[in-house]
């Protein structure tokens, strides 16, 4: 029994697993058998006996053999990098082939014991082309950081829900133009960045499925946010409108307070396939040739994703959503019948490559309009850590994936059962092997039209929480992930595009990580409802230099809504409290929130922000949240950026998704009550950014 044991730890342990962990409470844990059985077996990996164990771990075992080449050899400037293909050799000589034209010849010497080679210390930053012994591969000279704002800035922007913005003729639904109009509102006010929820690509046949963070696809956009009129002009789309029979929907879905995704979605491509119909009459030349060279430079990533949807769309009825279940000859993107499908409907496909053109070109828009404003960085986009397994992704790289588990996160104080996010993403392994080619897509899609990325769940660059599918959240465990490769990928990328990386490091952190993500140069993030100092609030000036500061993000309450406890009414309403959404829940949450509220009051008036005597029971802090002020707060910490949710600015209570809840709240459809520019000239909002930006400048000196 002992040696079964111990051959299924070894096991587990050689494939990534961590089988000790500890938890957020620094309890130190151990991953339950059945638990590493299903996730081994998930891999392909046989261990139900310690004969099975040894065959599997001796499989690895071969698999890591560093034999030939790889694909991609990740350097850091300024420091030798190891050749383990090469061990053993006597000198030879190398050539270095510089991206940017040109080449370096030079030679490597034998070390002393059979180690391997080393490539000398390179000093520019790049992906160049290297032959060496027989080989050629491609090395990525990573700078030591990732590119940073300026020192001593103290610059703040906004966080928005793209879906929740307003504008004339939207249907319903917000779109690139409505992010355009804001950043051209916010910028004169001094934002200079917009934080925007994901734009990744989504289902067109499926649009009730519309959580950003769970895409079908990373690489490619949500073309739910295309604003027809960009492309021929608002007269084009009143006629497609009024022709379509479209005109009281659209009217009725603008005035509604909830985005309604599954009408709103459905009319905006029944606008938009009409728009196709007639392209002859009014895509213009320039239009034709962008077009054209787009779909050349999106090569067969794009054309996978557009013949994934022209699938879906014909599939879903007879074989479901998920492409798993669809007829076996259709589950990869170049099968005969596939190409055989693409060929018969390629004007259907042709439709799908046109709305990604135009919705590339709407977040292009979008940024431009933010920099020609006067935004240092504009856009930061947001890179989901994961993504629909039923999606074009999946699809697209069902082999270089994640098979039979879901990404989630172990339970902490704020989700005591974890959570499982039904996500998938690609194998450590698969991107070692393929030379992180999509990986490094995914950065560069998301850097392409952006002044910085957001990367949700950072922690995921060290491990990842894996559940085994049917399993519960808490039955997971830890999968290692090459956390320094990724790093070095994520500087270079930034680095090429001189954009900024923030780096979503909330929830159970891995010792050291922070320090490792810092001296890579990419931000955290700090949240006020987290800066806390024992039983209070940690003053501004203890907050980290090396994060974004913000008041709340999307899977937190608003402050007005967590200064009046509509996230407790809400969780006692669903059922998601610690007692079944009892009463006695709700109690016991109001009365620690009495205590926050507080504690917050006492923070802002040691920081000369709350009027009055101190606060102490049972005196109360004011019932209408001091907004204005709490965003001053935030806006005093040394972080280089803060940002505002537009919901703080603008005084929403309500929350824009609570997590763990599919049914009974709105999560992902609040939107805005009126169009940006007028939102941001009200009275009320103004006084709060100008609070915020004047603390920011008080903290800049």
């Amino acid at each position: 029994m002992n040696a079964a044991r111990d051959a299924l730890v070894q096991l587990a342990r050689q494939a990534g697993l961590a089988i000790d962990w500890q938890d957020a409470a620094g309890n130190a844990r151990r991953v339950d058998p059945d638990t590493v059985r299903a996730i081994l077996s998930a891999f392909g990996l046989p261990c139900m006996t310690a004969r099975q164990c040894g065959e599997s771990a001796a499989r690895l075992r071969e698999a890591e053999r560093v034999v030939d080449a790889p694909p991609l050899l990740i350097a850091r400037c300024g420091e030798p990098t190891p050749l383990p293909w090469l061990g053993g050799r006597g000198r030879m000589r190398y050539r270095l082939h510089w991206e940017d034209g040109g080449t370096h010849d030079g030679h490597v010497a034998a070390r002393a014991g059979g180690d391997a080679p080393r490539l000398p210390p390179l000093a520019r930053p790049g992906y160049h082309g290297l032959e060496i012994g027989g080989s050629r591969l491609t090395v990525a000279v990573a700078p030591p950081r990732c590119h940073e704002l300026p020192d001593r800035a103290r610059g703040w922007g906004l966080a928005v829900q793209l879906y929740s913005l307003r504008r004339e003729l939207d249907g319903g639904l917000g779109d690139f133009s409505a992010l355009a109009e804001l950043a051209r509102a916010a910028a004169p006010l001094g934002a200079q960045a917009l934080a925007v929820s994901p734009v990744h690509a989504m289902f067109a046949a499926r649009p009730a499925h519309y959580s950003p963070y769970s895409p079908s696809n990373r690489r490619w956009y949500n073309v739910a946010h295309v604003d027809p009129a960009a492309c021929c002009g608002a007269h084009a789309v009143r006629e497609a409108v009024a022709s379509l029979a479209l005109s009281a929907g659209f009217a009725r879905r603008e005035s509604q307070p909830l985005v309604a995704w599954a009408p709103a979605v459905r009319a905006r491509l029944r606008v938009l396939r009409f728009l196709f119909a007639r392209r002859d009459r009014w895509l213009s030349r320039a239009q034709r040739e962008s077009l054209d060279a787009f779909r050349d430079a999106g090569g067969a990533s794009l054309e996978h994703h557009a013949r994934f949807e022209m699938l879906h769309a014909r599939l879903r009825r007879e074989h479901g959503d998920d492409w798993r279940n669809w007829p076996a000859d259709v589950r990869a993107p170049e099968s005969p019948e596939v190409e055989r499908r693409a060929r018969e409907h390629r004007d259907e496909v042709a439709f799908h490559v046109f709305l990604q053109w135009l919705a590339r070109d709407g977040l292009a828009t979008a940024q431009h309009a933010a920099r020609d404003a006067g935004m240092t960085i504009g856009l930061l986009a947001d890179l989901a850590v994961g993504v629909d397994p039923a999606g074009s992704e999946r699809w697209c790289h069902a082999g270089d994936m994640l098979n039979g588990v879901a990404l989630g996160a172990p339970p902490d104080l704020f989700n005591p059962l974890g959570q499982s996010w039904g996500l998938s993403t690609f194998a450590p392994w698969a991107l070692r092997q393929h030379g992180y080619r999509a990986f490094i897509e995914l950065l560069r899609a998301a850097f392409a039209h952006a002044g910085g990325i957001r990367i949700d769940h950072v922690l995921g660059f060290a491990r990842m929480w894996i559940v085994p599918d049917g399993m519960p959240a808490a039955s997971g465990a830890y999968l290692r992930y090459p956390l320094e490769d990724m790093l070095a990928l994520v500087a270079l990328e930034s680095w090429r595009h001189r954009a900024i990386v923030l780096g979503e490091d909330l929830g159970t952190v891995p010792p050291d990580l922070r320090a490792h993500l810092s001296a890579a140069g990419l931000l955290g993030l700090d949240v006020l409802w987290f800066a806390r100092n024992g039983d209070g609030f940690a003053s501004p000036a203890r907050w980290r230099a090396d994060a974004v500061a913000t008041t709340s993000t999307h899977d937190l309450p608003t402050v007005a809504g967590w200064w009046r406890g509509r996230d407790i009414a809400w969780r006692k309403r669903v059922g998601h409290g610690g007692s079944g959404g009892s009463g006695e829940f709700a109690r016991d949450a109001w009365r620690e929130r009495r205590a926050s509220r507080i504690a917050l009051w006492h923070a802002l008036r040691d920081e000369g922000l709350a009027p009055g005597a101190p606060v102490t029971p049972p005196h109360e802090p004011p019932n209408e949240p001091p907004l204005a002020e709490i965003a001053a707060f935030v806006g005093r910490t040394p972080a280089p950026l803060a940002l505002l949710p537009l919901e703080d600015a603008i005084g929403q209570r309500e929350p824009v998704n609570l997590p763990g809840v599919v049914t009974g709240h709105p999560n992902w459809r609040r939107r805005l009550p009126a169009a940006a520019p007028r939102l941001l000239a009200d009275a009320r909002v103004a006084a709060r950014l100008r609070a915020f930006a004047q603390a920011r400048d008080e903290a800049a000196r």
